[in-house]
């Protein structure tokens, strides 16, 4: 006797193989989603100073435990805000990528959000929110907040004069950034337009950032490793030649930051800004510069506690 299989059955295995491949699917689309190649795909157009920063890895290193004391966490508007939506990057932040332009600055968040609570808390402020796009007035009319959930447990967010920022967020760009994320958990990304701007530096690094002025993009970088901290940097330039000479010139300014220290009679104190830089070491790799400076516990206390 030949067994057929009846038609109900047949249409059910259809219907258990097309929601199979649903699930597959959206679960590597959820994969593609969290690693930071994909998210920098939905940056703005342009080419802006990009921030990452780990936080779900400095969580596990315990940098994070130094910020739960820091000023931020203690500023009345952060309070309310936990308290009206639940959120504390504390505990419910995982990753932040951020690109900043003139007037605007973008980023997306990864971690768990309450949608209900936020856009409750949105209204609360006087916000508007449509279609789970919302929009607040910050701190002065020239500061809009807007924000949407991007992907399931990402949010896209805008600090603009544009109340409708965040929507340069919604799809992903044809274009690639002309660089690699370095994969520290915390890196800044400096491209050649903004290398000039050097007046709102901190005492002692304008001359590093003088000399790197000719370069075609600057990573700024954050490692941490069994408990060990370390920063580098990763300088691209036009030839192998400036490579050279860059990396001889931040070796003289190293040098000389050395020397003023010894002339005043003192050592360099890894807990403050000068006593990092006067550690750093370089050297070059065709057109790259790399350099390195040992970061000390210390130092990310005080960076932290705001006391640099």
């Amino acid at each position: 006797m030949r067994f057929r299989l009846h038609p109900l059955f047949l249409l059910l295995f259809i219907v258990a193989i097309c929601a199979a491949v649903i699930v597959v699917v959206s679960w590597l689309r959820s994969r593609s989603a969290s690693k930071v190649e994909h998210l920098m795909a939905f940056l703005p157009q342009g080419d802006p100073v990009v921030l990452e920063i780990d936080v779900s890895a400095l969580r596990r290193s315990g940098v994070l435990d130094l910020l739960a004391g820091a000023k931020v966490a203690e500023e009345p508007e952060y309070k309310a805000f936990v308290a009206g939506t639940g959120f504390d990057y504390r505990s419910d932040l995982d990753l932040i990528l951020a690109a900043f332009q003139k007037e605007s600055s973008y980023y997306l968040l990864r971690g768990r959000f309450d949608w209900k609570r936020i856009t409750a808390y949105a209204a609360g402020q006087g916000g508007l929110c449509r279609n789970s796009f919302c929009r607040v007035v910050g701190s002065t009319p020239k500061r809009n907040i807007s924000f949407f959930p991007l992907r399931p447990g990402v949010m896209a967010l805008a600090v603009s004069t544009d109340a409708w920022a965040a929507s340069d967020l919604m799809a992903r760009k044809e274009r690639k950034f002309a660089f690699q994320p370095p994969g520290d958990p915390v890196w800044l990304h400096l491209p050649a337009s903004r290398l000039k701007d050097t007046e709102n530096l901190p005492a002692g690094t304008r001359l590093f950032a003088k000399a790197m002025e000719s370069a075609d993009r600057v990573t700024l970088s954050l490692a941490a490793q069994e408990g060990r901290f370390e920063a580098r940097l990763d300088v691209a330039c036009r030839t192998a030649q400036d490579a050279s000479v860059l990396s001889f010139q931040l070796e003289g300014v190293t040098r000389l930051l050395r020397s003023l220290i010894n002339r005043e009679k003192q050592t360099p104190n890894p807990g403050d800004l000068s006593g990092l830089l006067a550690k750093g070491s370089f050297h070059h790799q065709d057109r790259r510069v790399l350099g390195r400076w040992p970061v000390q516990r210390e130092f990310l206390e005080r960076l932290t506690g705001g006391s640099l």
